[in-house]
C-alpha cells in the first residue's frame, strides 16, 4: 500500500470522489503543510498555521498508480484558482500536492508540467515535501456520528 496527500480545496467533496476509485483502500480528511503537527479547523481558518484542507488516501499501487491518481487530481478541481476553490477562499483551500519521497515529487512534478503545458502556464499547484499532516479528528467523529 501507498500513501497520497492532496490539498485541492474542501476537503469533503474529494474524499467522496476518490473514495470511489478502484484501488483507493481508505481516505481521511485533514491538514498538512501548516507550521505545527497539531491544529484545528478553527485554527486553520484564521490563516495563520499555513495549513492547507487535504484529503489522504491510501491505495494499492497494484490496482491504481500514483500518477493516475494525480491525473484524478486535477480532473476534480480547478487547479488554476490560487488559494481558492469555487466558494471557498483562503490558503487553506489552495491546491497542492505533498509527495512523501522522491518517486512522488518526481511524478508529482511531470504531472504538473504536463498539465501546465495544456492549460497554458495557468496551473499554479504547488508539489511540496510532506509536512506537519494531522488528521481531522472533530470532523471525523461529527462525519461517523451522522452515518
Amino acid at each position: 500500500m501507498e500513501i497520497a496527500v492532496l490539498g485541492l480545496g474542501c476537503f469533503w467533496g474529494p474524499e467522496i470522489k476518490f473514495g470511489k476509485l478502484e484501488g483507493v483502500i481508505k481516505t481521511e480528511v485533514g491538514y498538512c503543510g501548516g507550521d505545527s503537527k497539531e491544529t484545528t479547523y478553527k485554527e486553520v481558518c484564521t490563516g495563520n498555521t499555513n495549513h492547507a484542507e487535504v484529503v489522504k488516501l491510501v491505495f494499492d499501487p497494484e490496482i491504481i498508480s500514483y500518477e493516475k491518481i494525480l491525473e484524478f487530481f486535477f480532473e476534480i478541481h480547478d487547479s488554476t484558482t490560487l488559494n481558492s476553490q469555487g466558494p471557498d477562499f483562503g490558503t487553506q483551500y489552495r491546491s497542492e500536492i505533498f509527495y512523501l519521497n522522491n518517486k512522488q515529487k518526481e511524478i508529482s512534478e511531470n504531472v504538473i508540467e504536463k498539465m501546465n503545458s495544456s492549460l497554458s502556464g495557468k496551473v499554479v499547484t504547488k508539489s511540496s515535501l510532506l509536512k506537519n499532516y494531522c488528521p481531522a479528528e472533530e470532523y471525523h467523529q461529527r462525519y461517523l456520528e451522522k452515518r
